[in-house]
């Protein structure tokens, strides 16, 4: 596999990665926004109504049968949080030409279908159609009330909004159901020119062959539009160690307690050292083999699960764990020890061997999929280097003990959320 960067324009580049692995070309566009609480809902809302219909596929039926025309392409949109950005993707999935019957210049056609959805949207003076932006609205109405449903996900966000509430990071990658609410066709309008007059956009194309002329095509649409205060994604603001460590209990109506502990870490972003974090945080609390499984969980019972995780563009390492709540302070003060441990360099060979191993075929796994390379791709973006899963790989063969303790030394505690059933129900 190949990859190949190419400059759009100022604040735009394209990215082809050859692949003779997969008998489909994927094309995502990817807008990098900085991170705000007054937009987040917005932005987020936007690619998904973007992908649903368009100034020449007014409603889905007729986007729809494009899609069939193209031997079932298919369409897709998602919404991240990336560091203090938010990344909005665009992305479509076609067979490769010489599949077809009569040598259909089908990637040709899917990437004049995406640039049509992206710059020529679905409007009526100067806003998008109501009933396109409502039927939106409800998706994601839906899609955060499941999250507020689903216990685990829930108390992992109230930490992060806890421990961030000075900043724009504590706020949900798709804002809050009153954000949304509060989302009309004007405002929807105003957030796809602000996106296309300041996102950073970058592209990419996996593929076999690159689609003729799709860069330069791009290159023209984007030449023709006033783009100015491109976001720089590249400056990330550090997790900021405690001075004291915020403690937040809140009471539901659930049958099992959550305990999810925020640490900082004086790693923040890529490169070795964050490699280093990478295998902390892995043998503290990955896989089967951790610390936390093999003995909060396993050998103490003292909690359902227990993992640790690292956000290493933030300098940030998660703990989540399901618990009984007369468990909760036994768990905490584990967890704790466990930390303790790894800081003292007490973990096994064993330990660290498994989570070297573990990692790297995780890597590996990175090019199993179309999917997973583009993610990887436009995360990585945001390093300022064109980082591969092998180059990281080939950094975890350089990683020590030693570097693993130090970087373990780095982090401390920030912010403890505790769900617990209510009262009554104990």
């Amino acid at each position: 596999m190949s990859v190949k960067m190419t400059k759009l324009s100022d604040g735009a580049s394209g990215m082809f990665i050859q692949s003779l692995r997969f008998n489909t070309t994927l094309i995502s566009f990817n807008f990098y926004l900085p991170l705000k609480r007054e937009n987040v809902a917005v932005n987020a809302l936007l690619p998904f109504v973007l992908t649903t219909c368009g100034e020449k596929y007014p409603d889905f039926s007729r986007l729809n049968y494009k899609l069939n025309k193209l031997y079932g392409a298919r369409l897709s949109a998602s919404a991240e949080k990336i560091g203090d950005f938010q990344l909005l993707k665009m992305a479509i999935s076609v067979i490769d030409d010489k599949y077809t019957l009569d040598n259909e210049q089908l990637t040709q056609q899917a990437c004049e279908l995406l640039q049509s959805l992206l710059f020529e949207p679905k409007l009526a003076d100067g806003a998008f159609h109501d009933s396109d932006v409502e039927r939106e609205k409800r998706k994601a109405i839906e899609h955060i009330r499941g999250e507020l449903s689903e216990k685990r996900i829930y108390a992992k966000n109230r930490m992060i909004e806890e421990m961030f509430s000075d900043e724009d990071y504590g706020v949900s990658k798709c804002g809050t159901e009153e954000d949304v609410q509060k989302i009309t066709g004007e405002s929807l309008y105003d957030a796809w020119r602000n996106l296309l007059a300041h996102a950073y956009i970058h592209v990419n194309v996996i593929s076999r062959n690159l689609p003729s002329g799709l860069f330069e095509t791009l290159s023209e649409k984007l030449s023709s539009i006033n783009r100015s205060y491109i976001t720089d994604f590249s400056a990330v603001r550090p997790t900021k160690a405690a001075t004291e460590v915020k403690t937040v209990t809140e009471r539901m109506d659930v049958a099992q307690g959550k305990l999810v502990m925020g640490f900082s870490s004086d790693i923040c972003g890529e490169g070795e050292r964050a490699t280093s974090l990478m295998v902390m945080a892995d043998i503290f609390g990955g896989g089967p083999y951790s610390r936390l499984f093999s003995n909060v969980r396993e050998k103490m019972s003292l909690c359902y699960y227990c993992a640790a995780t690292s956000v290493r563009i933030k300098g940030l390492v998660v703990v989540e764990s399901g618990v009984e709540a007369q468990n909760a302070q036994k768990a905490r003060n584990e967890i704790l020890n466990q930390l303790e441990i790894m800081k003292n360099g007490d973990f096994t060979d064993f330990e660290f061997e498994s989570s070297i191993k573990g990692i790297t075929d995780s890597l590996k796994s990175s090019n199993d999929s179309q999917e997973t390379i583009d993610i990887w791709y436009s995360v990585k973006m945001c390093s300022g280097r064109l980082y591969s899963p092998e180059d990281v790989i080939q950094e975890l063969s350089c990683v020590t003990r030693e570097n693993v303790i130090k970087a373990a030394q780095g982090i401390k505690l920030n912010t403890e959320y505790l769900l617990l059933p209510k009262e009554e129900n104990k």
